[in-house]
């Protein structure tokens, strides 16, 4: 399969769109067509692993990836996962959860995170390319770590982490900052999520330091969700999900499900949208925003505008105002319009704000409808949920469920069963969650997770309490308007090959 441009400049295959991260002309690389998943295959998934369902779906779109070898891939990747790498938890009659943060950094970005190192390597032995790589990610939180310990050690790759200073929480601070691994190295922006965000397409764009990294024999790539090698593994656990719900006589195969997305860049919910774009059965996609809701202001107006306060909140990972891969969804609803799209984005940098057609906005709403949680709203829904069912859930897990419990509320004889999307262990905002829970407020993280196990009994993972004793390995902090002096951009030194 091939893949394009959303800004129409490049057609390139499976390997090389990851290989590349993003187009030349500032565009992101999505398929060519949606390859169809018919009722026949879903039910021979049925009975398979979760890797060998991934593999199912990553190879409709990677077929220039060896089938046998993909599999491989992902039954290693998944294998550093704590059982089950995307169970599906019953909470009440026509609501589940589906708990993606079983990886090795408690994060949904370890379901793709782990697969990409492979991904992009044999992309480039696939394409030819024997530079060494580097690469650059901007993280609200949990991609950083993610990507630092998916790449960790990885021959001829050098990873560069971007996180905003005072934007994400302790616990995922330390996770970064106290990174091994020999090819990694971290710096915090004095700003937030979009400035970081901004950065790295700024060095991307820039030609005169692409000649500098071909002097050195380096490329650049990206492990952030603008790369479509994050995106495809995400679209699996939908169908693994889908297919859970059929195994457990929860639903018919061919019935269609709801899911509520915590949503920051866009990427996890627009997964689920190629998902249902393959022909798996989603009747619509619930966006669920925290107070930063500006997509659900856009859903609801069809103005997609930045003017406005950015707040934090007890859920950074969607403290995000530009969010990148709305693009992709907007290439689609504009008929795959390049020009149009285009148009969009360029209003967008130029003037902070964009407006869709009618026509363009109703292809939208036929889909997804957005609602958002304020840092009460959060704080309620996730100690009712503990009340009512003993379940512990994250603060953007919190947003999901309250969106999810909103439609139902609205929506009284509505019988779709609801998917709840889940993208993080209570234990990385132990605080947060304590506070919810308990109202109890500690500042220290650890006494955080002691006194949330007391409260809840869920076990604490290894990966959290033992960075108690790790040394931290990176301070380095630089103003938001010069983030990216080339100067912290270390280069891989080793041969990949």
């Amino acid at each position: 399969m091939n893949f394009i441009s959303t800004r129409g400049g490049e057609k390139v295959t499976g390997a090389q769109a990851i290989v590349k991260g993003l187009a030349d002309d500032g565009g992101l690389f999505v398929p060519e067509n949606f390859p169809p998943e018919t009722r026949e295959e879903l039910e021979e998934m049925l009975p398979l692993s979760y890797p060998e369902r991934a593999a199912k779906v990553l190879s409709k779109y990677l077929d220039d990836y060896d089938g046998a070898e993909l599999l491989s891939a992902l039954e290693a990747a998944y294998s550093k996962f704590d059982g089950d790498p995307a169970p599906l938890v019953r909470i009440d009659e026509g609501i589940y959860i589906l708990e993606l943060w079983h990886g090795p950094t408690c994060a949904f970005k370890d379901m793709a995170l782990t697969v990409l190192p492979y991904l992009l390597r044999k992309g480039a032995d696939i394409c030819g390319i024997k530079q060494n790589i580097l690469i650059l990610v901007a993280t609200s939180g949990d991609t950083g770590k993610a990507a630092l310990e998916g790449f960790k050690d990885a021959p001829g790759i050098k990873i560069m982490v971007f996180y905003p200073d005072d934007g994400v929480s302790k616990m995922q601070k330390l996770q970064m900052c106290t990174q091994e691994g020999s090819n990694v190295n971290v710096v915090a922006v004095k700003g937030n999520f979009d400035d970081c965000q901004t950065a790295v397409k700024k060095i991307f764009a820039d030609k005169e330091y692409a000649k500098i990294l071909a002097e050195k024999n380096v490329i650049l790539s990206s492990a952030n969700s603008i790369n479509f090698g994050r995106l495809a593994p995400q679209i699996a656990y939908y169908f693994s999900a889908y297919l859970d719900l059929v195994s457990g006589g929860q639903i018919e195969i061919g019935e269609e499900i709801d899911f509520s997305v915590p949503t920051g860049n866009f990427g996890n919910i627009l997964a689920a949208y190629y998902a249902k774009r393959m022909g798996l059965p989603i009747r619509r996609l619930h966006c669920a925003s925290n107070m930063n809701n500006i997509l659900t202001d856009f859903f609801a107006s069809g103005s997609y505008d930045t003017h406005r306060e950015f707040y934090k909140t007890t859920s950074p990972s969607m403290d995000i105002l530009i969010s990148s891969n709305l693009e992709r969804l907007l290439f689609e609803v504009c008929g795959r319009n390049a020009a149009r799209t285009a148009e969009l984005m360029k209003d967008l940098r130029e003037k902070g704000v964009y407006k869709v057609t009618a026509e363009e906005k109703a292809r939208i709403a036929a889909i997804f409808d957005g609602g958002f949680a304020n840092e009460d709203e959060v704080v309620e829904t996730v100690y009712d949920v503990f009340c009512d069912t003993g379940y512990t859930m994250d603060t953007h897990t919190g947003c999901a469920m309250k969106v999810a419990l909103d439609w139902f509320e609205k929506n009284k004889k509505d019988t779709i069963k609801m998917v709840v999307v889940s993208t993080a262990n209570p234990y990385k905002f132990p605080q947060d969650v304590l506070y919810a829970v308990t109202g109890n407020d500690v500042k220290d993280s650890f006494k955080g997770i002691k006194r949330l196990h007391a409260a809840t009994a869920m076990a604490v993972p290894k990966s959290l309490s033992g960075l108690r004793d790790k040394p931290v390995r990176f301070t380095k902090s630089v103003k938001r308007d010069k983030p990216v002096s080339y100067t912290h951009l270390t280069l891989p030194t080793t041969s990949r090959v």
